[in-house]
């Protein structure tokens, strides 16, 4: 069992930025590739930014490309999303997530483990 808590979220004017952070416990925190997932009331969860265990392999999703990064610190077990340029159409439930497969995953169905979610709101 994997146990994920997010923090760091909170409400931020457009352009601003946060950085969001993943703190996981209850197994080795090294070997899981980590995502970060996001969802805005009425629409479906979908994928912001993923990690590998090692931190060589990334993948951001257009719509944050070039704004967020992801990064981690296997020392802390804890994985971070830093997201700068902040757009009103960012605000949404922020998730944390985490997977014991081989490749880095970008489809929420595929990870095995969830925070419980941090809010992120942007005002325009």
């Amino acid at each position: 069992q994997v146990q994920l808590v997010e923090s760091g979220g909170g409400l931020v004017q457009a352009g601003g930025s946060l950085r969001l952070s993943c703190a996981a416990s209850g197994r080795t925190f090294s070997i899981l590739n980590m995502g970060w997932f996001r969802q805005a009331p009425g629409k479906e969860r979908e994928f912001a930014s993923a990690i590998s265990w090692s931190g060589g392999i990334t993948y951001y999703a257009d719509s944050v490309k070039g704004r967020f990064t992801i990064s981690r610190d296997n020392a802390k077990n804890t994985v971070y999303l830093h997201m700068n340029s902040l757009k009103p159409e960012d605000t949404a439930v922020y998730y944390c997530a985490a997977d014991t497969g081989v490749r880095v995953k970008t489809t929420p169905a595929l990870y095995s483990y969830w925070g419980q979610g941090t809010q992120v709101t942007v005002s325009s």
